[in-house]
């Protein structure tokens, strides 16, 4: 079994930073891909950012040149440093993993990003 757990989130100002952390554990095969994913009140859920074991990343348009995501493979952690943040990035933040290989897909919790003046 995998569990994702997430760190972070908060509330911040307009123009502010914000960094979520995520930790896997169970049992995690080496390639996957581990990303974030946004859901605002009435919206669907979006991807914001993923990252390859092999390190390519993949931004949506919203947040390229705002947000970075990076991943530690030796202690299984994705992080997802936000920065310019908008009222528009207000949602709840997901951490997900996707082992390709056997097309399963994990999530964490969600954390709440809560951007407002």
């Amino acid at each position: 079994q995998v569990q994702l757990v997430e760190s972070g989130g908060g509330s911040v100002q307009p123009g502010g930073s914000l960094r979520l952390g995520c930790v896997a554990s169970g049992s995690i095969f080496s390639l996957n891909v581990m990303g974030w994913y946004r859901q605002a009140p009435g919206k669907q859920r979006e991807l914001v950012a993923s990252i390859m074991s092999g390190g390519s990343t993949n931004y949506a348009d919203s947040v390229k040149d705002r947000f970075t995501i990076s991943r530690d493979n030796a202690k299984n952690t994705v992080s997802l440093q936000m920065d310019s943040l908008k009222p528009e990035d207000t949602a709840v933040y997901y951490c997900n993993l996707h082992i390709a290989t056997f097309r399963k897909d994990y999530w964490g919790q969600g954390t709440q990003v809560t951007v407002s003046s």
